[in-house]
């Protein structure tokens, strides 16, 4: 992994020198846009609308528009805020790890320690799992402040940047509103199908299908050539189930527990009699 950022955590007068690492990455199989007729690549390029001609990234600056007045900012005026000058990840405070909205959560990243000494850090880190808090913390990064929470991941400490309160939007449905009743029955039957569909979570058992159908089919052009008939890569596509409006919710419930039963007793008895991990 290649470092982004370093820096120093400090929470009071304790100062954990860290590297900042991308935790995550793009798997996606790379396209890029064509034209149609003759497969020629389409490429964008920034073209100043004043004097036409094509402009370097290098060469670009950033501006504001106000009551008409055009204020540009240069890379040095932007490098000359305190806050991007700032290599430090300020801690907050220390709040309860519920309380942290997982709606707010944002991009996450790895810090590793960054001095000869990793006790500071440790001792962190273990504060961290002992009292079940998170730290919330403020830094800036890539030209913008930003918020973000620090918790463990097994033996790593974890930055995974919040949303701001405002850029999160409220949920106003008028239908959520009207007084719906739901019997006794109804929610039994419910809890039985997610009784029936319960499983200890294992991300590595999931894979973005989309991809890996997109790579199936690239390989079989490539295979195909001229020759190329999807139909015989995929098949007939069939739709699985319906959308349309659950009519009579008592019975979709009872076929889909029905159906959900003889899924799991068609797979492995190994992995159908496997009992979920309690927490708690």
């Amino acid at each position: 992994m290649r470092t982004i950022w370093k820096g120093a955590l400090t929470f009071g007068l304790v100062n954990v020198p860290v590297k900042v690492y991308s935790a995550t990455e793009d798997h996606d199989v790379p396209l890029h846009q064509v034209h149609e007729k003759d497969g020629g690549r389409i490429r964008y390029q920034r073209t100043c609308e004043v004097c036409g001609e094509t402009v370097a990234y290098a060469d670009i600056d950033k501006a504001y528009v106000e009551e008409g007045q055009t204020i540009v900012l240069t890379k040095d005026d932007l490098a000359a805020l305190p806050a991007e000058k700032s290599r430090e990840i300020d801690v907050v405070e220390f709040v309860p790890s519920d309380q942290v909205d997982l709606l707010t959560l944002d991009k996450p990243y790895y810090l590793e320690p960054d001095s000869k000494s990793s006790k500071a850090y440790v001792l962190l880190r273990k504060t961290l799992e002992q009292t079940d808090r998170t730290a919330i913390v403020r830094f800036t990064l890539r030209q913008k402040t930003r918020l973000a929470a620090l918790r463990v991941r097994g033996k790593v400490l974890v930055l995974q940047t919040l949303l701001w309160a405002d850029e999160v939007r409220e949920a106003e449905f008028p239908s959520l509103d009207e007084d719906v009743r739901i019997s006794k029955k109804e929610l039994e039957m419910s809890a039985a199908l997610v009784d029936s569909y319960s499983a200890d979570f294992e991300p590595e058992a999931f894979v973005d299908e989309y991809q890996k159908e997109l790579r199936t089919l690239i390989d079989a052009k490539i295979e195909a050539g001229e020759s190329f008939e999807i139909a015989d890569t995929f098949g007939e596509a069939e739709a699985e189930g319906k959308c349309g409006e659950v009519i009579d919710l008592m019975e979709a419930l009872r076929e889909s527990v029905a159906r959900s039963k003889e899924k799991r007793a068609s797979e492995t008895p190994a992995k159908a009699k496997k009992p979920a991990k309690k927490t708690g």
